[in-house]
């Protein structure tokens, strides 16, 4: 139970927030691309296969985040305590771990066509190289957006079996709302991170923080209304997405406190309400407007 315990907390499934926001991009460009007026079956399984590989990969990314991660983490203070960099749970183990959710993920994966399984399988040198990246630059969070959205490409194609411009709208938006809720996240640990050297755009826009965070999700609307836009979806879409728009600014930029932990990382698990709020309303632009 002891070592079953470890495991939760070296994956962080007792943390849903993360491979829930990792879940919603992909079941956003699944329900972009998918055809309603066919058997839904195919739609729930595939959406079912990607909350699966969104638990899996996630976990995955946990344990080689905090292989990578282990000195830094033992000099953080929400951190030290956790398995690897504690010294609980060995590297080795934990690379095992890894390496059998990877495997499993892999499984999930080989479900989709061929050209999906390509593009997730050039997409994992990012997924494993981005903790690295706070070492290097300013610019952690725009890897991890680049990353955690890769979900919608995938979703897309699985239906379609090719790209286009329309979902790489999408993606772009995404991408500026992983780089605002993240920014937020890193407020938490800001002044360890400032001590051992490391870097984020928390730090880097310390001084206009909210001014960045509004910008990133600005253009999440602006990029997510103009895919609307070539969908060819009814005005009550854009309707929606103003409101969402207004959403974050009033509940996240109003009432956060940048300086209180608390604060911010409530605002951060908030954008989970946010990725099903976009969710449900891709689904009625494609059913109901």
């Amino acid at each position: 139970m002891n070592q079953l315990k470890l495991f939760i907390d070296l994956t962080r499934l007792q943390k849903p927030i993360g491979f829930m926001l990792l879940f919603w991009p992909c079941a956003w460009g699944l329900t972009l691309a998918y055809d309603f007026s066919l058997n839904l079956n195919n739609y729930f399984f595939y959406l079912i296969l990607f909350f699966l590989g969104s638990v899996l990969m996630r976990s995955a990314g946990c344990i080689v985040n905090d292989i990578l991660d282990k000195e830094f983490d033992a000099k953080v203070f929400r951190t030290k305590n956790r398995p690897i960099a504690s010294g609980k749970v060995s590297i080795w183990l934990g690379i095992f771990y890894a390496t059998v959710l990877c495997f499993l993920a892999l499984l999930v994966l080989i479900n989709f066509n061929l050209f999906t399984v390509i593009l997730a399988m050039t997409s994992m040198p990012l997924a494993f190289t981005y903790p690295l990246m706070k070492r290097y630059t300013y610019w952690p969070q725009l890897f991890l957006g680049i990353t955690f959205n890769y979900g919608l490409i995938l979703g897309w194609t699985a239906i379609t079996d090719e790209l286009n411009f329309v979902i790489i709208l999408f993606y772009l938006g995404a991408i500026f709302w992983t780089l605002g809720y993240d920014t937020i996240y890193g407020f938490q640990d800001i002044k360890d991170d400032e001590i051992i050297g490391l870097k984020s755009t928390s730090i880097k826009f310390k001084g206009n923080a909210k001014k960045f965070i509004f910008s990133c999700y600005s253009f999440l609307i602006i990029f997510f209304l103009m895919g609307g836009y070539y969908m060819k979806f009814n005005y009550i879409y854009f309707v929606l997405m103003l409101i969402t728009f207004f959403y974050l600014f009033f509940y996240q930029l109003k009432t956060i406190n940048l300086r209180d932990s608390t604060s911010c990382l409530n605002a951060f698990k908030n954008n989970n309400l946010l990725g099903l709020i976009i969710f449900f309303n891709i689904l009625a632009a494609k059913n109901f407007i």
